[in-house]
């Protein structure tokens, strides 16, 4: 089971950074992604890790501005969120696979934890 954390209200050009547990169980076999969705927007692909070796990929708009990485203990992914912008505002989910690969495709994805709320003002 997967919850997401940390979400909060941030001034624009703050950051913010969102955790995922996985409750009862490790990544280690898994790729793990976040995703967003506002309520005028399709669930969007923000960012993605592939866990054995950490390779990344992030969409467009989130490139150099954030970050995923993961603990030593292999349960807990982060989403590291700096120069926010209003914009950045959404739901955040985050997102597991058993394919050893990075997607952006959100079917893809067999894991899905509740989400949790992001709100960057101007």
């Amino acid at each position: 089971q997967l919850q997401a954390s940390g979400g909060g209200s941030r001034q624009a050009g703050g950051s913010l950074t969102l955790s995922c547990g996985a409750s009862g169980g490790t990544f280690n076999r898994f790729s793990a992604a976040w995703f967003r969705q506002t309520p005028v927007k399709e669930r969007e692909f923000v960012g993605a890790m592939r866990w054995h070796r950490g390779q990344t990929s992030y969409a467009d708009f989130a490139k150099g501005r954030f970050t995923i990485s993961r603990n030593n203990a292999g349960n807990t992914v982060y989403l590291q969120m700096n120069s926010l912008l209003p914009e950045d505002t959404a739901v955040y989910y985050c997102a597991a696979s058993l394919s050893s690969t990075v997607s952006n495709n959100i079917g893809a994805y067999q894991y899905w934890g509740p989400g949790t709320l992001v709100t960057v003002s101007s």
